[in-house]
């Protein structure tokens, strides 16, 4: 089994196109675009955890078509176009719906939020912090294990596990607040 990460993948959502800019002649070359790539790389039996903005589709059909083409076990970490979306926090697809999630996955603590944060939880020890919501727009912290899996970010297809892990090597911790791991 592998652990996968994304956000931000805007099905169904035309404006996206422009706002991001994404490459994509229209949206529903886009939502096949990603659900192709997720599903290039993501098993059946693999945990995606995505950390919000789904989808904007409200068609039932459309919806239903999008979630269920998606490989793996979803797990969804709301983002702010999500919170109103009622028929999409209740899809049967959904493993585990919150607003915040923190999960060790290979003795690695992780911390799920939609928002980018400055502090979380034992960062003073070693935790991560993966977010979405900005789109890759704010620039990376080398000193903080934080940073975006936006889709826009990662060739819109889901990262996983082991790829944030080579990426947090990049990045150190530096203490942003009077908390340290030696008191």
């Amino acid at each position: 089994m592998t652990y996968w990460f994304t956000s931000d993948t805007h099905f169904g959502h035309a404006n996206i196109l422009k706002y991001d800019p994404r490459p994509f002649p229209d949206i529903d070359t886009h939502d096949q675009a990603l659900i192709d790539n997720w599903n290039k790389v993501v098993a059946p039996s693999d945990v995606v955890y995505h950390l919000g903005d789904v989808m904007w589709h409200t068609k039932d059909a459309k919806r239903d078509y999008i979630l269920n083409s998606l490989h793996g076990i979803l797990i969804l970490i709301k983002g702010n176009h999500d919170k109103s979306n009622k028929p999409l926090l209740r899809h049967k697809r959904w493993a585990k719906v919150c607003d915040y999630d923190e999960v060790t996955i290979h003795e690695q603590k992780i911390i799920l939020f939609h928002y980018r944060m400055v502090v979380w939880n034992r960062s003073h020890y070693g935790s991560w912090a993966l977010h979405g919501h900005s789109h890759g727009s704010l620039p990376v912290n080398l000193q903080a294990r934080t940073f975006d899996v936006g889709t826009m970010c990662w060739s819109y297809t889901p990262i996983s596990f082991e790829q944030v892990a080579v990426e947090m090597v990049k990045h150190k911790f530096v203490p942003m607040d009077g908390h340290r791991a030696d008191l």
